[in-house]
């Protein structure tokens, strides 16, 4: 039987082959409740534009408050969040969410973020070999990184085209990272200006731990959120 969650939307993030990864936090009157990724059906569980669209054919933005109608829990692995959409519904807006009534939803996790150690070769402590993830039952975190800047450079993995690329640099609990962004709105916005680095304070991060591919799981910035963003000061 299908059942509803509504949930504050803080990641559409980039996912292969040709769709997004959504998620957020369960909005309650009385706060925020467990985090929800909505996946497709399809192996690979990213989520179509037809799939994810409102009504009028908008798509949904970060710190939307949605209403989603599900088919079933479906935790995968490591990440235990994820829920089957019903494809047979559109999605509803019910309300945006201000950076001030975003504070709450911040996570304070006391150690790193999953599994530290292993480096992507642009990355820093932004993998984690798929034979360490015993133990990790969450996916999903919204933190408040210090030091955050985003950088744009050139990046050249050795088997690809060298591509401009962007990440997050930030600090957390003492730990360095360097994460790739895989947010749209914000790459379209960074990779628009020259190569270089940006500081960015007082932004939050959604942090995502994704998929296995070659061995590997990878850590990624799939949300910038900025007050300017959430239309606060």
């Amino acid at each position: 039987m299908s059942y509803t969650k509504d949930i504050v939307c803080l990641a559409n993030s980039r996912k292969p082959p040709s769709g997004r990864c959504i998620a957020g936090r369960e909005h309650r009157a009385g706060g925020y409740g467990d985090w929800v990724r909505p996946v497709s059906e399809r192996p690979t569980r990213e989520v179509s534009e037809e799939e994810r669209r409102y009504e009028d054919g908008t798509d949904p933005k970060v710190l939307d408050i949605i209403s989603i109608t599900m088919k079933q829990p479906v935790p995968h692995d490591h990440q235990q969040e994820n829920h089957e959409l019903d494809a047979g519904y559109y999605w509803v807006k019910t309300g945006q969410a201000s950076w001030e009534e975003l504070q709450p939803a911040v996570d304070s996790p006391q150690g790193p973020l999953w599994v530290n150690g292993f480096s992507t070769r642009h990355g820093l402590n932004d993998q984690v070999p798929e034979g360490q993830l015993g133990g990790i039952s969450r996916s999903l975190y919204l933190v408040r990184p210090e030091n955050l800047v985003l950088v744009v450079r050139i990046e050249d993995n050795g088997m690809y085209p060298s591509r401009r690329r962007l990440r997050a640099e930030f600090s957390l609990n003492g730990v360095s990272y360097r994460f790739g962004v895989t947010d749209p709105p914000i790459e379209r916005q960074y990779l628009a200006l020259a190569d270089g680095s940006y500081p960015t304070p007082r932004a939050l991060l959604c942090v995502s731990l994704g998929e296995g591919f070659n061995g590997y799981v990878y850590k990624l910035a799939a949300a910038v959120i900025t007050p300017e963003r959430a239309g606060g000061t």
